[in-house]
C-alpha cells in the first residue's frame, strides 16, 4: 500500500485490510456535502458506514489518508471494479450541504499537490480523463460509470475550478506541458440532463442540433432543458446510428463528442 507523505495517516480497519488491491490509474475529486474537517470524515467512515474514500480534505487544506493508493475504496463504485485490476483513488473535499461553493484557495493548493505525487508516485498521466476507463485526473461527475446512474458532484463551481485551475495546477506541479484548451464543451454527464437544467449550454447544445439537421422545435432552442431538447437529441442518435435505447433523448458521452458543442 502507498501513503502520501503530505496526509495525516488515519487508517480504516478492517477495510484497509479487506478491501482487494487495486492498481491506481486515476484520481478522481468529489465533494461529501458537508463542511467536515478530515477527522470527522474518517470518523464517519469508521463508525457510521462501511463505504470510504482514500483522501479526505477539509477547508484548510489539510488532508488525511484513509486507505492506501494501492487498496480499493468504495466511493469511486465501479471504477474500482474493472476486470484489469485498475483502479481510481478517490479524495472527498469539504462543502457546503448542496456542493454548490467552490474549493477554497487551501484546498486547491493540496489537490495539485497530491495530483503532482500521483502523477510521479504512480504514474497517473496529465490528463483529463476521455472515458470512465481511460487512466488521468477527474471529477465525479464527469462519467456515470463511475456511480450509480450518474451524479451532480462536485457541484458546477467545483467543476469550473476543475478544468481551469486544479488540472493545469497538476501538470505544472508535475513538470508538464499545459494541454492545449478544447474548443467544445465537455460532456458534463447523464445526470446533468435529468435534472432539468437551465444552462447556456443547452442552448448551444440546441443550435447544434438544428445544424445538424435535428432540430425537433417549435421555438428555441433557450436555455432550458425540454421535451423539444429531448426530441431533437433523439434525432442526433438516430443519425449517429443509434436505436432503441440507446436513442432515447439523453445526452451520452459518444454522441456529446461527435455534436461538437463549443464553450459557453
Amino acid at each position: 500500500m502507498a501513503w502520501y507523505p503530505g496526509a495525516k495517516k488515519m487508517e480504516l480497519q478492517p477495510e484497509s485490510d479487506g478491501q482487494v488491491a487495486i492498481r491506481p490509474t486515476q484520481l478522481i475529486f468529489h465533494s461529501i456535502a458537508a463542511p467536515w474537517t478530515p477527522e470527522r470524515v474518517y470518523q464517519y467512515w469508521r463508525d457510521s458506514t462501511n463505504l470510504e474514500s482514500h483522501f479526505g480534505v477539509g477547508f484548510d487544506g489539510r488532508i488525511a489518508q484513509y486507505i492506501g493508493t494501492q487498496t480499493r475504496a468504495d466511493s469511486n463504485m465501479y471504477a474500482n471494479r474493472r476486470g484489469d485490476g485498475t483502479g481510481a483513488v478517490s479524495v472527498e473535499t469539504a462543502s457546503n450541504l448542496k456542493h454548490t461553493d467552490p474549493w477554497t484557495s487551501a484546498q486547491v493548493a493540496t489537490l495539485i499537490k497530491l495530483g503532482a505525487w500521483m502523477h510521479k508516485h504512480h504514474g497517473v498521466p496529465l490528463r483529463i480523463c476521455r472515458s470512465h476507463s481511460d487512466p488521468g485526473f477527474g471529477i465525479h461527475r464527469m462519467f456515470p460509470q463511475w456511480s450509480q446512474g450518474g451524479t451532480a458532484c462536485p457541484g458546477g463551481a467545483r467543476a469550473h475550478q476543475f478544468r481551469t485551475v486544479v488540472f493545469p495546477g497538476i501538470v505544472k506541479a508535475a513538470g508538464g506541458k499545459p494541454p492545449k484548451p478544447s474548443r467544445y464543451a465537455p460532456f458534463p454527464g447523464a445526470a446533468f440532463f435529468k435534472a432539468a437544467p437551465k444552462s447556456p449550454l443547452i442552448t448551444a447544445m440546441g443550435k447544434r442540433l438544428v445544424a445538424e439537421g435535428c432540430s425537433r422545435y417549435s421555438e428555441g432552442p433557450g436555455p432550458r432543458w425540454t421535451d423539444a431538447d429531448r426530441k431533437s437529441y433523439a434525432a442526433w442518435q438516430h443519425k449517429r446510428g443509434f436505436s432503441g435505447m440507446d436513442a432515447d433523448g439523453w445526452p451520452g458521452k459518444v454522441t456529446w463528442d461527435a455534436l461538437k458543442v463549443p464553450r459557453v
